[in-house]
């Protein structure tokens, strides 16, 4: 009852604000939409008639909690597609939220710390930027250091149960009453985002995930991040260096002096790609409001609730995707999705990459500026219909993380290339780990692994004899001599790769 409440509330809340239907596009919508939305106009309440849609729906989803504020984050980072004037209109929902009172903010820290917080800190100001599920305080450290200081909002992991609870229900209804949509796994896909939000509301796991990828960040260079001040850490509050120069959603941080915009913008998607393919892990929330700009070219990421993580199969079908789209080899891209298992087997690859091909064309050879990103997508969703792709929830946070960073990039420079961009360090990966040495390397680990498992099976406790079993297994101590060696044949050849 509980997620019936909150999404008959939400639904309720988005038609006060006319942002379920807005009228101002009833000229766009077929017969049976526009009849629906005259009956649900019927319920808009006075703040529905003023204001543009995107500030209608800003202040709607701010009323309905973290999650559908992180919604309107993911939305605000897509100018090309949804207009700039409903973009900025959204990204008020990035970092500028109302702030809860100060002392509040205290007796948080005092509570998750132990500790009195003039005893922690020198200096202990103002909410400078408020979240979803967070504020941000400028303080400083008794040694002068200043510091960034976030808070948790009060009482905010019971609106994300009561927002999961909504959430699930929603996947549910989906699948029952939309089949086109079960591809999409709305169910898979609702738990994955409610896992991600449920692990924000750990900030020491927030404090590890940063430590950790401000070491990954170091040896590339194209991002940094900021020192996590340990004794400043507890579940509910993070301390860390404060970050160098403007958040990319101050207004005034592109029209700073000796900005190099198309270097920056480079970087960013470097810095993405880098992260996932090499290291394996990436900042999964990279908004403007979350990246901190200086000149030439520095990138600065805070904010490390939302970490994504690739095996490294995904990691291989990731690099092969991209360099087959980047030498525009669409028969190697749609392989690939075959092999990962995207697409069903039952499909022709030629006729997917004929598919592929009509999208892909489109962007190749043009200035992201005149690329029209929304017809690009809606294209796209339809190739994925034909062919039965289905969503995979564990590449959910890649694919949004994606789609955040490249319209970030595509804010920071207009006409940005993200496929000259990402192409040194695609090209790298692949030199590096599809190379004949890499492969031996990888075989010979599986050869490892293989022998551990056959000594873990030689090491079980014996069954009980079965005259059947003992007939088809005769040949079992050849297969094992065999599988020796040529685990030890990988053995000798990986050590004089070495």
């Amino acid at each position: 009852m509980g997620g019936w409440g909150r999404l008959i509330g939400a639904l309720w809340r988005l038609a006060r604000n006319d942002a379920l239907l807005p009228r101002e596009l009833e000229a766009l919508y077929p017969p049976g939409v526009a009849a629906a939305a005259g009956f649900v106009h019927l319920f808009a309440g006075p703040e529905a008639r003023t204001g543009r849609p995107g500030q209608r729906l800003a202040h709607a989803f701010e009323g309905l909690g973290p999650v559908a504020i992180k919604l309107g984050q993911l939305l605000s980072t897509r100018a090309d597609i949804f207009g700039i004037e409903f973009a900025e209109d959204l990204s008020r929902l990035k970092d500028r939220l109302a702030p809860f009172p100060t002392e509040v903010a205290r007796r948080e820290i005092e509570a998750s710390l132990g500790k009195p917080v003039d005893a922690l800190y020198a200096r202990f100001g103002e909410p400078v930027g408020a979240a979803s599920l967070a504020q941000a305080h400028d303080a400083a450290l008794p040694d002068g250091r200043r510091v960034a200081v976030k808070v948790l909002r009060p009482g905010v992991g019971r609106r994300v149960a009561e927002d999961s609870q909504a959430m699930r229900l929603a996947g549910r209804l989906l699948e029952r009453w939309f089949p086109a949509t079960r591809r999409l796994e709305p169910s898979a896909l609702a738990e994955t985002v409610i896992r991600a939000t449920e692990l924000e509301l750990d900030l020491r796991l927030e404090a590890a995930g940063a430590d950790e990828l401000r070491e990954v960040m170091a040896r590339d260079g194209y991002m940094t991040a900021p020192k996590v001040v340990w004794p400043g850490v507890g579940k509910s509050v993070l301390t860390m260096e404060w970050a160098q120069g403007l958040p990319l959603s101050d207004p005034a941080a592109l029209d700073q002096p000796g900005l190099d915009r198309q270097t920056m913008a480079d970087n960013l998607i470097r810095a993405f790609l880098a992260q996932a393919l090499d290291h394996g892990v990436f900042h999964a929330d990279l908004n403007e409001g979350n990246l901190f700009v200086a000149a030439p070219a520095r990138i600065e990421a805070v904010d490390f609730g939302i970490i994504g993580r690739l095996g490294p199969a995904e990691r291989r079908y990731l690099a092969e995707i991209l360099l087959g789209f980047l030498e525009r080899d669409y028969d190697r891209v749609a392989r690939v999705h075959f092999e990962a298992g995207y697409v069903p087997r039952r499909h022709s690859v030629a006729a997917f990459a004929q598919a592929l091909r009509a999208v892909g064309e489109q962007v190749f050879g043009r200035p992201a500026s005149e690329v029209p990103m929304s017809r690009v997508l809606v294209q796209l969703f339809e190739i994925t219909a034909l062919f039965e792709m289905r969503l995979r929830p564990e590449l959910v946070l890649l694919q949004k993380t994606m789609m955040t960073v490249e319209g970030v990039a595509r804010r920071i420079r207009p006409d940005h290339d993200m496929w000259q961009a990402a192409d040194p360090v695609v090209r790298r990966w692949i030199l590096r780990e599809l190379a004949p040495p890499a492969r031996i390397r990888r075989f010979a680990d599986d050869a490892q692994e293989a022998l551990r498992n056959i000594a873990r099976m030689l090491e079980a406790p014996a069954a009980p004899p079965v005259t059947i079993v003992e007939e088809r297994t005769q040949g079992a101590p050849l297969w094992f001599a065999l599988g020796a060696a040529t685990a030890g044949a990988a053995f000798l050849i990986a050590a004089l790769v070495r």
